[in-house]
């Protein structure tokens, strides 16, 4: 198994779901500028990444300008055709998607809850 990475961005563009072969192998790709710590806003960093099978539905729930959290794995390939020379095909395959916020959002949600609850005494009689 490989190691994950994250990366937090904004989503710049999303592309459609795309088939592939015979077997309907599905593929969609999509390309956020990393924000967060260490990102220099005047050098922004643009970066490809891809969903597979059935982890393309993702996106459905984001668009260009959200942002986001990414995890991913970095897979990569060989490629040889007679008479040309190697390539190296490189990939960071996203399979979980969240929104930057929701964090931050999850623990408001709670908070609320616990005020909500009515303030019983803590003094239990055992």
């Amino acid at each position: 198994m490989s190691k994950s990475f994250e990366a937090q961005g904004i989503i710049h563009s999303i592309d459609e779901t795309r088939s592939y072969g015979a077997n309907g192998f599905t593929k969609r790709e999509f390309v956020i500028k990393l924000s967060g710590e260490g990102e220099n806003p005047d050098y922004p960093n643009y970066v490809a990444l891809e969903l597979i099978k059935d982890k393309c539905a993702l996106m459905d729930a984001y668009q260009p300008g959200d942002e986001v959290v990414v995890t991913f794995n970095l897979s990569g390939r060989l490629w040889n055709k007679p008479g040309n020379p190697e390539k190296c095909f490189t990939s960071l395959q996203a399979w979980k998607v969240e929104g930057a916020g929701s964090g931050a959002a999850a623990g408001g949600n709670f908070d609320q809850f616990a005020q909500s609850m009515p303030n019983y005494d803590d003094d239990v009689p055992f």
